[in-house]
């Protein structure tokens, strides 16, 4: 058994509450549980209750065994001072204030129905093949379902926030630099993400801006500076001359910046042929941030990426070696995921930042766009059929798998923690 349950137990008050008695066989009263305390200090905090005459308001604690208490060492933490209750699985030793007196004790494990045990075991300590709740997934209401996978996609935009916002703070507020450098790492996608992030945070966002008219020499510092130019081919050769000639006008430095690789790619997700794409974008589109700040509508955006790379990637994906001729722009499936990583979250930020927050445009992009199609996906649709129907549904499903599934935090989970507030609270 895990603390976690003895969470859930108290703020829901799932366990008899009639005829309680503090382990010293005072009369006990709950009047409310408090609020629950995800962070450093007691577990709930502001919960009142009523010993014998005597009213309290202030903090719960709650351990598998009273003991716990010693060992985590609350008796030399002056947060744990107004602790009015300790909350127990097992009474293993007294609690003492400060002042000598027993902090009263509540014991829980002859207070819980069996069906709740039940349903908390099969939940968290039997074997499951792909989730903890695959046998109840089909049946959740679809309110609810739709419900938590709003709010879990939510969740997952709020740490894209974090992400967004650091390198703004790097970057000194600059939004177009950050915006270059996030739209940077959702290009290089999984593999290449952190050596096209390292690449474009290593340039001043005013080369860029200086070379926007001029795709040849745009094209040569992406890939220059990514330190992927390696080869005695002709073009490459004239990439290399533009890219030394920009070195050392702008005093570049790529030394420190990770090697993009190439195994194991698809031909069309080489870095070669993804920065020669990001060099005809912003060829385009010279205030791209800008313009994708305005576009309130998912073909707009798509209008902004669909450009193509200069005639010399039309037969080739790295340097070289040739092929028959073909556009190598940008696929909508590509940008996509481009949306969904990087053109998306940012809106979202950007709007929050100046105060016009849009949830409702937010979730109208997310929604128009198609689902992402991986293992973690195919699990839930087929534990539920049409589980996941657009890119929202498959966002929050990944941030379902990874953030409460794989952590078996399903009493942190609507849909789990739910499994156990059906059950009757005491029998």
């Amino acid at each position: 058994m895990r603390e976690d349950f003895l969470y859930h137990l108290w703020k829901f008050q799932k366990f008899n509450s009639e005829a309680l008695k503090t382990s010293e066989g005072e009369v006990l009263l709950i009047l409310h549980p408090g609020s629950h305390n995800e962070y450093s200090g007691p577990d709930f905090f502001n919960a009142k209750i009523q010993i014998a005459e005597q009213l309290w308001a202030g903090n719960v604690e709650i351990h598998l065994k009273s003991s716990y208490w010693y060992v985590h060492h609350h008796e030399t933490d002056p947060n744990y001072d107004n602790v009015i209750l300790h909350v127990v699985w097992e009474h293993d030793a007294d609690i003492f204030r400060k002042d000598g007196s027993v902090i009263p004790t509540l014991v829980l494990n002859d207070k819980v129905s069996h069906e709740i045990l039940e349903s908390y075991k099969e939940l968290l300590e039997r074997k499951h093949l792909k989730i903890n709740c695959e046998k109840d997934f089909d049946g959740f209401e679809g309110f609810q379902m739709q419900h938590w996978l709003e709010r879990l996609y939510f969740e997952r935009l709020e740490k894209r926030s974090i992400e967004i916002q650091d390198v703004l703070e790097g970057n000194g507020n600059n939004w177009e630099a950050t915006f270059f450098v996030m739209l940077c790492r959702s290009f290089g996608l999984n593999l290449n993400g952190e050596a096209f992030r390292a690449m474009a945070a290593s340039l001043d966002f005013r080369i860029i801006q200086k070379l926007a008219n001029d795709r040849l020499r745009l094209e040569a510092l992406f890939l220059g500076q990514a330190g992927i130019i390696k080869s005695d081919d002709k073009y490459a050769l004239e990439l290399a001359r533009e890219y030394d000639y920009l070195k050392h006008k702008f005093s570049l430095n790529n030394g420190f910046i990770p090697q993009p690789q190439f195994f194991r790619l698809r031909p069309d997700n080489f870095p070669t042929i993804r920065l020669a794409q990001l060099a005809a974008i912003y060829t385009k589109n010279a205030n791209l941030f800008q313009q994708v700040i305005n576009a309130n509508a998912l073909e707009e955006l798509y209008i902004l990426f669909e450009a193509e790379t200069s005639e010399y990637w039309t037969c080739h994906y790295n340097f070289g070696r040739s092929h028959p001729k073909r556009q190598k722009k940008p696929s909508r499936a590509f940008i996509d995921l481009v949306l969904i990583n990087c053109l998306v979250p940012f809106k979202d930020y950007y709007s929050k930042y100046m105060g016009q927050a849009d949830e409702d445009l937010i979730q109208e992009l997310i929604s128009a766009i198609p689902v992402e199609k991986n293992s973690i996906i195919n699990i839930f649709n087929v534990l539920r059929p049409g589980t996941a129907q657009n890119a929202m549904h498959s966002q929050a499903l990944l941030e379902l798998k990874k953030e409460y599934c794989d952590l078996d935090k399903c009493l942190y989970c609507e849909l789990g923690a739910s499994l156990l507030k059906k059950s009757p609270k005491y029998i």
